[in-house]
Order: C-alpha cells, then sequence, then structure tokens
C-alpha cells in the first residue's frame, strides 16, 4: 500500500461523503467490508450495509468539511489523521473533531476494514 493510494482513498471518501451518491460510497468499501464507527460498536458487514447506513442520517449540504491525511502504513493496513468541521448558519465552526481512522485494503485499494476513533475538540475558553 503506497501513501499517494491511501490519500486518494480518504479524498474520495471525504467527496463521498459530501455526495451520499450510493456509487460513490460503495467503491470505497470490498463487498464483504466490516465497518466500525468506533471502536467499541458492532461491526456493520458488508458493502451494503455500509452504504444503507450513511445514508441513514444525511448531514445538509454545506454544513461540513473534513480532511484527512495518511499517517503510517504498514502492508496492507493504514492509520490516517484528520479533522471534521460542521459549520453553523452563519458559516463559523460549530464543532470541529479530530478524527484517527484504521484501515485495512485489499489489493484493489478498496478498504476491508474500517476503525474510526473521534474526539471532539473542546471549544475555547470563555466561549
Amino acid at each position: 500500500m503506497m501513501k499517494e493510494t491511501v490519500d486518494a482513498w480518504l479524498n474520495s471518501y471525504v467527496s463521498a461523503w459530501k455526495s451520499y451518491d450510493p456509487q460513490a460510497i460503495g467503491r470505497l468499501f470490498s463487498e464483504a467490508a466490516i465497518y466500525r464507527y468506533s471502536p467499541f460498536d458492532e461491526p456493520l458487514q458488508g458493502r451494503d450495509a455500509i452504504v444503507a447506513s450513511w445514508l441513514e442520517n444525511p448531514d445538509p449540504p454545506g454544513t461540513y468539511d473534513a480532511h484527512y491525511e495518511t499517517a503510517l502504513i504498514a502492508g496492507d493496513r493504514a492509520v490516517t489523521n484528520g479533522r471534521s468541521l460542521y459549520f453553523a448558519e452563519d458559516g463559523s465552526i460549530r464543532d470541529e473533531w479530530n478524527n484517527v481512522f484504521l484501515l485495512r485494503f485489499d489489493t484493489e485499494g478498496r478498504c476491508i476494514e474500517y476503525t474510526e476513533w473521534y474526539m471532539r475538540r473542546p471549544a475555547p475558553a470563555g466561549k
């Protein structure tokens, strides 16, 4: 696995999130992928379940953005880090999250295991 491949997958992940296009979401994952929104959740099993889950409660368009980068690659596994931003109606940042993804890929660059660790950034003092 190459850093450029993982970074391209992350960019496609953000694009799929912004579009909520079922085909774009599905292209990210293998047919039998395992997906955990947190390490303590029961995993979603399979591409169809992942796509359906993403589409259950979509974020309104333009209310969020994200950027993630590869931190470490070991064989078919990658650790990534980034942040997700959620915006208020006036365009200010309402919430900021730091995200770590633990990923494993197949030989075609599709994710076969996804686990997310996330933490909300505390509001600055005085807010």
